[in-house]
């Protein structure tokens, strides 16, 4: 049998192509697993409609709030779902309900205040936080591990209408797993929003920008056992303050429902105006012993001074976002 070769050629490298193509196609599964990116793609840039970054003049100064009476702060701890043990259990109703020695949280900060010139109250009741005048009481309002739907419509109304008047918002932990369906509240976090996270664990924190008063006097780095949340979207438009140093996590990063983490670029505090106000955010604050000496729990103090400054520059008692 004689071959005709220009046709035997032809029809080996359409052969080849096709190979080429089947290849190409191959499902993300059936690769090399290493060959997979590091780092969690962007999602794009989310326009939350509103002036918002680094820029001093999103903030609305319209004298709403008199430093000459001091500084007040309001811890909001409302769970709509799950409850992180530090904040001990759900509080009774009103303003400065009595509170349990495993309120962690909640005696913490009032601590804290006590200790570095602010006033705290603190709650779980709506009640207290229906309308802007109410809010407008205080310097800062801060949303230390709340969780879902933890706001009403009256509550959410009052919460913008204060941040827009030149209010101070701190956001700890779980304010990252709460109000996930309002846009708004997803731009006050700098864009950010949790998604999952790994094994809780040791790692090393990364002081990236120390002018900031949160983390002016901080070494460098510093050792915190956390979840060290994975964010979609991560924040934007924000500055970072703090990250994580993933390759010290020695259980690894990816999260519970893969999120592969976020490479070089972890960010775990940072700060923002937003709409009118002030907003200082951290992912970080975990464990029960994250307010203890440091004795038991490496990080705790470095911790509590970060949260200090943040608390004191949201609320406008120090440079804010420097």
């Amino acid at each position: 049998m004689q071959w005709n070769r220009p046709a035997l050629l032809a029809g080996l490298v359409a052969a080849a192509t096709a190979a080429i193509g089947l290849v190409a196609v191959l499902p993300s599964a059936a690769q090399n697993p290493k060959d997979r990116q590091t780092g969690a793609r962007e999602l794009g840039s989310p326009d939350y409609g509103v002036c918002r970054g680094v820029d001093e003049r999103c903030y609305h100064d319209w004298g709403n709030f008199d430093p000459s009476k001091g500084y007040k702060v309001l811890l909001f701890t409302r769970t709509a779902g799950p409850r992180h043990a530090n904040l001990g259990p759900a509080l009774g109703t009103g303003l400065n309900p009595v509170l349990a020695a495993t309120s962690v949280v909640q005696n913490g900060v009032v601590a804290l205040g006590q200790k570095n010139g602010f006033a705290v109250d603190w709650t779980e009741d709506l009640a207290q936080v229906s309308s802007p005048n109410q809010l407008f009481r205080y310097n800062a309002v801060i949303f230390f591990s709340t969780s879902r739907d933890t706001l009403d419509d009256a509550a959410q109304t009052a919460l913008r209408q204060y941040i827009r008047g030149g209010g101070g918002f701190v956001g700890v932990h779980n304010a990252f797993g709460t109000e996930y369906n309002w846009p708004w509240y997803e731009g006050l976090l700098g864009g950010a929003n949790y998604y999952d996270h790994g094994p809780a664990q040791p790692g090393t924190v990364r002081v990236v920008d120390r002018r900031d008063v949160s983390t002016a006097g901080l070494p460098q780095t510093w050792q915190l056992r956390d979840e060290w949340y994975n964010l979609v979207p991560a924040p934007t438009k924000v500055r970072v303050l703090a990250t994580v140093d993933e390759s010290t996590l020695a259980e690894g990063v990816e999260g519970s429902m893969g999120h592969p983490g976020h490479g070089d670029d972890h960010p775990v505090t940072w700060c923002q105006y937003y709409d009118g106000g002030r907003a200082w955010l951290t992912t970080l604050g975990h464990d029960g012993q994250i307010f203890g000496d440091g004795s038991a729990f490496p990080g705790a103090v470095q911790f509590q001074q970060m949260l200090v400054g943040g608390i004191r520059s949201a609320a406008g008692a120090a440079p804010f976002c420097r």
